[in-house]
Order: C-alpha cells, then sequence, then structure tokens
C-alpha cells in the first residue's frame, strides 16, 4: 500500500491537473448543451473518464518529451522527470498505456467523438509538442486547436454530429488559448530563454505580444456570446456572460496602454477564472 502511495505521489503531477480539469469541464460543457445530463449519466461518466484519460495522457507524453527543456528552467525543474524521481522509460510507458485507454473508451462511446479526441490527442503531443513547439512561436495555434477539441468532441457526442455551434465553441477556446499562455510566457520569459523555447514575447516583443492578447480576447468574448445565443442561453445569463467578458476585456486593454507585471499576471489569472466561469454558464 505504501508503495502505491509513493507512486501515486510521484506520478500525480505528470497530468497538470489544473489544466486537465479547466478542459474536462470544457468537454462536459459541450455535451451539456446539447443533452441533458440527468437522464443520461452513464454517458456522462463514459465522458468524464475518457476525457480525464485522454487528457492526463497528453500532458504526460509531453512532460516525457519535453524532459529536457523542463531540466533548464527553474518553474519545471523539480517536476518529477528533470528531479530524476522516475524514470523516462516509466512515464512514456504510462502515457501510452492512459492515452490508449482514454481513446479506446471514447471510440466505443462514439466513433464520431473518439475520431474528434484523438485528433486532439494527436495534435496537441505530435504536432505541437514534437514538431512545432521548439521551432516557432506560432505552436500556440496548434495548441489551442488541440485545446478546444474536447468542447467541440462534447458537443458532438450530444447531437452526433458537428455543428457550427460546436465550431463556434472550439474557435473559443482557440481565442482564449493565447490570452492565459501569452501572459504566462511574459510572466517567466527568462524560464522559456534559458531553455531555447521561442515565444511571443522573445521573437516580436511585448508590444505586439499584448495587442495579440487584447485582439484574442475581443475575439473570444464575441465568438462565445455568438454560441451562447445559439445554444438558447437565456437572456439573463447572457448578461451575466457580458459583465464577465467585459472584465476581461478591461484588463486585456489595460495590458495595453498601462502595461506592468501586477495588470500583466492579473489577466493570467482572470483569464482561467473567466473559462471556467463561461462554461458553467453553458451548463445551464
Amino acid at each position: 500500500m505504501n508503495k502505491i502511495k509513493t507512486k501515486f505521489r510521484l506520478y500525480w503531477p505528470l497530468i497538470k491537473y489544473s489544466q486537465t480539469s479547466l478542459l474536462m469541464i470544457t468537454g462536459l460543457a459541450g455535451y451539456m448543451t446539447a443533452r441533458c445530463p440527468v437522464t443520461h449519466l452513464s454517458t456522462m461518466l463514459g465522458l468524464f473518464l475518457s476525457l480525464f484519460l485522454t487528457i492526463s495522457g497528453s500532458t504526460i507524453l509531453n512532460m516525457w518529451y519535453d524532459r529536457d527543456i523542463d531540466a533548464k528552467m527553474p518553474r519545471t525543474s523539480k517536476r518529477p522527470l528533470p528531479a530524476g524521481l522516475v524514470t523516462p522509460q516509466e512515464v512514456l510507458r504510462l502515457g501510452l498505456i492512459v492515452s490508449l485507454i482514454g481513446t479506446a473508451i471514447a471510440v466505443a462511446m462514439d466513433p464520431l467523438y473518439g475520431l474528434i479526441i484523438f485528433g486532439g490527442l494527436f495534435i496537441d503531443v505530435v504536432l505541437y509538442t514534437i514538431w512545432l513547439k521548439r521551432k516557432t512561436a506560432w505552436s500556440i495555434i496548434w495548441g489551442g486547436i488541440s485545446g478546444g477539441m474536447p468542447i467541440l468532441a462534447g458537443r458532438a457526442l450530444g447531437i452526433g454530429a458537428v455543428d457550427w455551434i460546436g465550431i463556434a465553441l472550439m474557435f473559443a477556446i482557440l481565442f482564449w488559448i493565447p490570452t492565459h499562455i501569452l501572459t504566462f510566457s511574459m510572466r517567466y520569459r527568462e524560464d522559456y530563454k534559458l531553455a531555447g523555447v521561442p515565444t511571443f514575447p522573445s521573437t516580436y516583443g511585448d508590444f505586439f505580444t499584448r495587442n495579440t492578447i487584447a485582439i484574442s480576447s475581443v475575439l473570444g468574448a464575441i465568438v462565445i456570446g455568438i454560441a451562447a445565443y445559439g445554444i438558447g442561453t437565456s437572456w439573463g445569463f447572457l448578461r451575466l456572460m457580458g459583465v464577465l467578458s467585459g472584465g476581461l476585456l478591461a484588463l486585456a486593454i489595460a495590458s495595453v496602454i498601462k502595461p506592468s507585471e501586477t495588470v500583466n499576471f492579473g489577466l493570467f489569472k482572470y483569464a482561467s477564472l473567466y473559462m471556467f466561469s463561461a462554461m458553467i454558464l453553458l451548463m445551464f
């Protein structure tokens, strides 16, 4: 029992539980825009399990591949792999097994749902992490597409097809990703510089990066509003979403007009809160 507990403590940080939880919520929100979860509890359970395993599997595989650059950055140097607490072979095996089981569950539930889930896994691990992350700052776009796959998959599982609302929800996540990630890359620019990973701040400068964040925030708020209207969200919820979007836009504009580390970090934290709140509103 003690050995199992020790392994769990070592492996748990590999899944990036904050990121995994947020993406799972987007997938559940996508499904709940189309179905009443109370009458589909078994499907909800399968959705939860398949999303948890595939998203966790992708983050484990990402950490396996990025172990060399993680060792160079103070922010990530204490992760299990660069700290030498687990072996690369263990992590690779775990990532492949978890990803395979999650994808298999998704395919068994619905082939279209499984295909979208696998697409997100492939884009995140192969296109983003292995191919583009170390080559171009624009790799964030592919990361954004993979981040939008859970909500698209959830919506497709609920209605049995890919519709414009599902695509709009995916683009809302895609536009939200720069707000979240670019503020993060500005905060930890020295870490990425040490690891040799190209970012928007290092490639294009802070002014361009802040304007990109502001534009993506505006687009994200507009698209999620359109999707919410298409779903039939009540005006009360739409007004509340408008207030939340207003806070996001205000911080994004402030980061351009009066840039500071405090505003930048505030935008980073608020972006996650905004997306979480927006997903909760879509569920109801």
